[in-house]
């Protein structure tokens, strides 16, 4: 499912380790769940991560060889697979997100979908590639040589307003 037939909006959030991505990432949240959208959010880690802890219920179950566990309450849901090779974003949408507006990734630089770069001045390293595919926007805190608009790292109003233009018209 590529992103010209998913259903949903989708934005990823790319840029340089400590640029910022999971601050800005989360001041949009704040900024179109106080419109009243409903957010999905996605994190890529690129380095193994582990959710569960060892003697919690769910460990065990993995431990004792469960594929797939499920932890469920009255409010939440979560699902852990093995898997073994990495899961497109795509997949992970199809099959996990639904009952939202927006989805929000973070990382997923070479998705199809379209993305916002987040680049500090601090960080001393430059853009991930002055026109990565679907690049619609760089967030900063400096003057960068790009093609796309760029937009105040400071300024999450404007990132949520960018969205919601591009996105989230309503009819």
């Amino acid at each position: 499912m590529g992103f010209d037939n998913f259903r949903l909006p989708v934005v990823c959030f790319v840029g340089r380790k400590n640029s910022g991505k999971t601050t800005l990432m989360e001041k949009v949240i704040v900024g179109l769940t106080a419109e009243g959208l409903r957010v999905a959010a996605v994190k890529h880690d690129a380095h193994r991560f582990e959710i569960d802890h060892p003697g919690k219920d769910s460990y065990r179950f993995k431990a004792a060889g469960a594929d797939t566990t499920v932890i469920s309450s009255p409010a939440m849901t979560a699902v852990v697979l093995r898997h073994r090779e990495e899961m497109p974003l795509e997949s992970i949408l199809s099959r996990f997100v639904e009952g939202v507006d927006i989805v929000l990734a973070e990382g997923y630089k070479a998705s199809p979908f379209p993305k916002i770069e987040v680049h500090r001045e601090a960080t001393g390293e430059p853009l991930i590639h002055p026109a990565p595919h679907g690049l619609i926007a760089v967030a900063t805190d400096e003057r960068v040589d790009t093609a796309v608009p760029q937009l105040d790292i400071h300024d999450s109003g404007s990132i949520v307003g960018l969205i919601r233009e591009k996105y989230l018209r309503r009819s």
